[in-house]
């Protein structure tokens, strides 16, 4: 996986989508875990270190380490990371899944933006033709159109959904840039290391962190570990480097779809029509926004 060109961006396209897919499945677990957002997620970092180590040690020894400089990017991304997780977790308290879910998604907007502001990556007119259909989706599956939101502290929620939005969208950047460099594996692991050593530091002033959560709760977080943490955002690492930023972002957006799925098979969940609407609108303009894109090294 190394430093993998794919045959086409059709490949490297399906990859990211499955990623994201597989990423859907933390939201899930982590309802079922019942973790504070500090417990979460350390656990489902630190659970998934071992595994990444060993596939970053095959790595290095094919490919050559990291750069100094390539391994501070990726700390910095790792603690961008731990901010997304912290500040979107507790909104979902704060606000409710569906609004949490909308303003987090906004990636889709703020990723392409940061591309073109640092590299001067320029986007498709199909691109932004999709874009509102997208973000319509989004609404539409979150429950926030249908009633379907809920929360107890909406303003402390609204910015603290925001944050994480714009952590996320910083995140999603790095990641991308770093694994441009060859070691994708590498690169990951170090974020990942860096957001478990800041999500325990700032989980533990705001909210604790349960070092000792139970065995049905680590049973749980070692699911979002392997899961999202290890294959979901693994995949993501490696194929995003190979897409133009904006493919990447609507790809992610395939994360709701897939969470609201889970959620009705797993907890119980029943859709509204407006939901499967926005369903709907998310896999048709995540398919149509993103025909036709060459592949970029």
């Amino acid at each position: 996986m190394s430093g993998r060109r794919f045959v086409s961006d059709r490949q490297a396209q399906l990859t990211l989508a499955v990623g994201a897919l597989l990423v859907s499945v933390s939201s899930v677990l982590i309802d079922l875990a019942g973790a504070t957002p500090g417990t979460a997620s350390v656990y489902r970092c630190l659970l998934a270190l071992p595994p990444l180590i060993v596939l970053a040690w095959f790595e290095r020894r094919r490919g050559g380490p990291l750069r100094g400089r390539d391994v501070s990017f990726a700390a910095l991304a790792g603690a961008f990371f731990a901010g997304d997780m912290l500040l979107w977790t507790q909104a979902i308290f704060e606000v409710g899944a569906g609004l949490s879910t909308v303003l987090v998604n906004v990636q889709v907007v703020l990723v392409p933006l940061l591309a073109w502001v640092a590299d001067r990556e320029g986007v498709t007119a199909r691109y932004l033709a999709w874009v509102p259909v997208l973000l319509a989706g989004v609404v539409l599956t979150s429950g926030v159109a249908g009633g379907g939101a809920s929360g107890t502290e909406p303003l402390a929620g609204t910015v603290h959904a925001t944050l994480a939005a714009v952590c996320y969208s910083v995140f999603l950047f790095l990641l991308r840039r770093g694994g441009r460099q060859g070691s994708p594996i590498q690169n990951y692991s170090v974020v990942i290391a860096a957001a478990c050593v800041v999500a325990l530091a700032a989980g533990s002033l705001w909210h604790g962190v349960d070092l000792a959560p139970g065995w049905k709760v680590i049973g749980w977080l070692t699911g979002v570990a392997l899961a999202g943490t290890v294959l979901g955002w693994l995949l993501v690492a490696t194929a995003s480097p190979h897409l133009p930023s904006h493919v990447g972002a609507v790809l992610l957006m395939l994360t709701p779809v897939g969470a609201l799925a889970l959620g009705a098979l797993i907890l119980g969940e029943r859709p509204t029509p407006l939901q499967l609407l926005g369903c709907v609108l998310i896999l048709a303009g995540s398919y149509f926004a993103t025909q036709r894109i060459r592949l970029r090294s």
